[in-house]
């Protein structure tokens, strides 16, 4: 396996990052892993980075009612607030923790992936990482699941097709767990290629290598489903096998990337055994697909980690990568 920026010379680019301290005001409960404390970690192992400020800052707008539903109905974005504003202990489902200031950060976290593209239409950026919480890849349309209220990815692909004109969006979805909302949101449609590589079984369940979309979508869903104790070899396998050549088949106008970093073989909650540097690796990958196809956009949104430290250097190796410099040791 080629180590991250081994190469001989790395490319620099200009990667834009978006945050906001209020997505750490989301908090869904004493004990729950989805905890504010995995923002605070890895931005202060980002702002530890000697290259932390050549990122270019990107501030973010919440993302307003039409937006959430590109992708949840009406119905699903009035529970949501209702169910803050009440302070109600959870949305849908127990995992699914909420207080009075998490509607906000949700609203914020849908709202960084579309920050980032601006940035990236408007040629201000060639890539960006959105480090928000909470995660978005298991909300469902009528649904929250998964530490999930809203799908930020879903939404950002939504976005990029109606407002920003590209045809075909690749998303690319590292996370252990498997993405099944972002997985139902596009199972129809054929402009958008899901791919992900995930524990399986583990939660939710689906995710199976025959699951491959319907209708019109079919063919246009990708699963690299992988047992546990699985780790580096057999996660570039999937990608050298299955996932680069389907991408570069579909030739996609962006990349963007469920970034769950919850594979890392320090991980509570999988079984997965991805080492720090790998998570580079992939990186790397993706970025080379952007290159091939998409004039380099990429847009990463952090998903889930729930080991702080492997978070915490995880996201710097990937972050370092996007931007083309070595990630400190």
């Amino acid at each position: 396996m080629t180590t991250t920026c081994a190469r001989e010379l790395c490319t620099k680019r200009r990667t834009g990052f978006a945050a906001d301290r209020q997505c750490a005001l989301h908090r869904p409960g004493p004990g729950h892993p989805e905890r504010p404390e995995r923002l605070e970690s890895a931005l202060a192992g980002l702002r530890a980075q000697p290259w932390f400020d050549e990122l270019v800052t990107v501030a973010i707008t919440p993302a307003d009612r039409e937006t959430l539903e590109t992708v949840h109905s009406p119905r699903h974005v009035n529970r949501a607030r209702e169910a803050c504003e009440s302070e109600a202990a959870y949305l849908d489902v127990p995992d699914v923790g909420v207080c009075a200031d998490s509607f906000e950060a949700a609203r914020l976290a849908a709202g960084a992936g579309l920050a980032l593209a601006e940035k990236i239409i408007a040629g201000e950026i060639d890539n960006g990482f959105a480090l928000v919480r909470p995660p978005g890849h298991h909300a469902e349309r009528e649904m929250a699941l998964g530490f999930c209220l809203f799908n930020n990815v879903a939404i950002l692909a939504r976005v990029l097709r109606s407002r920003h004109g590209l045809e075909k969006i690749a998303i690319l979805d590292w996370d252990v767990h498997y993405g099944n909302g972002t997985a139902h949101a596009f199972e129809r449609d054929p402009s958008v290629l899901y791919l992900s590589l995930h524990q399986y079984p583990h939660y939710p369940g689906t995710g199976a290598a025959s699951e491959t979309g319907e209708g019109p979508g079919l063919g246009a869903t990708v699963n690299c489903p992988l047992p546990a104790g699985s780790g580096n070899e057999d996660y570039e396998r999937a990608f050298r096998e299955r996932v680069l050549p389907a991408m570069d088949r579909f030739a996609p106008d962006a990349v963007l990337l469920s970034a769950g970093f919850d594979a890392h073989r320090a991980d509570p909650l999988g079984d997965i055994r991805l080492s720090t540097e790998f998570y580079g690796w992939m990186t790397e990958r993706a970025l080379e697909v952007a290159d091939r196809h998409a004039e380099g956009r990429l847009i990463s949104l952090l998903e889930g980690g729930y080991d702080l430290a492997a978070l915490a250097d995880s996201v710097g190796t990937h972050v370092a990568t996007l931007s083309g410099v070595e990630p400190a040791k």
